[in-house]
């Protein structure tokens, strides 16, 4: 087994490699019966031949890092050119900003996407909505099989740091949303900077749909992580980069496990919407098979994780729950929620969530318990599930409204502070 471990990267570039022909015949496929001139394209069977020539190519594809493509956004009814620019670079995160065209005054919002194996594009709905009142940057991590090896590791503690020294960067008018896995190293980073009375402490910090403390509500994932040890994820599913990759030689939890897992979860519903496509596809509704090819794009464009993060998060969120515990510690100092008295917070969570289910986020009330009732508040959303909380219609109608006006509240109490003080 172990030896297998160690070519299970080799093994799925072979594999990736060894479908090549039946892609490219796939794409002829579709072009031939797409094709106006083609009399077969206007016949059912013709239809179905490219719908089949399209699902074939769909699911052999190699799916590479997604654009934001976020050019324009609307302010009070004009449309605004928006330009995608990176603000800071480190070794395994891009800081971007999407910088609006129309100067104005909005709260400074830093999104910190989660590392777990889709890229931060997966957020694009979430920065979209967000960008008409507010300053919007977000962490865009890099895949770790691209990072040489001369750059160092990339561990839970650094990801923390990171957090800190984007939001330094940005500076004290920093309010923070951590959506899913960063909402435990976003909480770390601000009571390690309370802990420190670091002058850039943010004035906000919104957790949504992340795992606070799992022990309240398991799930399938938190089941997984309890009934194996660290020593099991690390020789099963983390392996070592290939050396024609940047990367060469870098342990690595693969995106392609990752997604594979997902998956797994719910495999019904993802061969039900590749049935579905096909059948949308037959019957020329091309509205319903585009919302088919946005959603897929996405969710099957993955990237590594470096392995010291990856089993380091398992054992430390998942396993030991160090966190909720008290027990867990940033560069060797314990860290404390309770110093947390100026970061407002504020949790999201879904009814149907089934990642991170309703209880886990919320837990982070209790442990920042220096903080005031007045600058804590909790938003669980009816009906939606983990990736609807942050994308689709109640994201943009239910959920973003109330981050929004969570947000502005804090900005104005900070505003009338600073006007008493002067």
């Amino acid at each position: 087994m172990t030896r297998m471990i160690r070519v299970l990267y080799q093994l799925f570039d072979l594999h990736h490699a060894a479908l090549t022909p039946l892609r490219l015949v796939a794409e002829a496929t579709q072009a031939t019966f797409r094709h106006p001139f083609v009399p077969a394209s206007y016949t059912g069977m013709g239809r179905a031949m490219a719908a089949a020539g399209e699902l074939i190519e769909r699911t052999t594809r190699r799916w590479g890092k997604p654009d934001f493509g976020l050019n324009i956004t609307h302010i009070d009814g004009r449309e605004v050119a928006v330009t995608e620019e990176a603000a800071l670079r480190k070794p395994f995160c891009v800081l971007r900003h999407f910088q609006r065209a129309t100067p104005h005054s909005d709260p400074k919002v830093l999104v910190v996407a989660p590392m777990s194996g889709h890229y931060a594009t997966l957020l694009r709905g979430t920065v979209e909505a967000l960008l008409p009142a507010h300053d919007v940057y977000i962490t865009d991590w890099i895949d770790a099989k691209l990072v040489p090896l001369s750059r160092g590791r990339f561990d839970f503690d650094d990801y923390v740091e990171y957090v800190m020294d984007f939001i330094r960067f940005l500076g004290p008018d920093t309010h923070v949303i951590a959506v899913c896995q960063p909402a435990v190293p976003v909480l770390v980073a601000a009571a390690v900077m309370a802990q420190t009375e670091d002058a850039c402490q943010p004035r906000s910090m919104t957790l949504m749909g992340g795992p606070i403390d799992t022990r309240v509500s398991p799930t399938q994932v938190t089941q997984l992580a309890e009934t194996r040890d660290i020593g099991w994820f690390e020789r099963t599913v983390t392996t070592s980069v290939p050396v024609y990759y940047p990367g060469a030689m870098r342990h690595v939890y693969p995106g392609f496990v990752q997604l594979t897992g997902f998956m797994s979860m719910n495999l019904d519903r993802h061969v039900g919407a590749h049935v579905d496509l096909f059948k949308h596809l037959v019957r020329g509704d091309g509205e319903s098979a585009e919302s088919h090819r946005r959603f897929y794009d996405e969710y099957l464009s993955v990237m590594d994780l470096t392995a010291e993060f990856y089993l380091q998060t398992v054992q430390i969120v998942f396993q030991e729950h160090n966190l909720p515990k008290g027990t867990l510690e940033y560069r060797g100092v314990r860290v404390d929620p309770s110093a947390i008295k100026k970061t407002a917070l504020f949790t999201v969570e879904g009814e149907l969530d089934d990642i991170s289910a309703p209880g886990q986020t919320v837990a982070a009330h209790a442990l920042c318990s220096g903080l005031p009732e007045t600058l804590k508040q909790h938003h669980l959303q009816q009906g939606v599930g983990h990736y609807g909380i942050f994308n689709g219609r109640r994201w943009r109608e239910h959920i973003m409204p109330r981050v929004r006006d969570f947000i502005r509240s804090h900005e104005r109490a900070a505003q009338s502070r600073r006007d008493v003080a002067v």
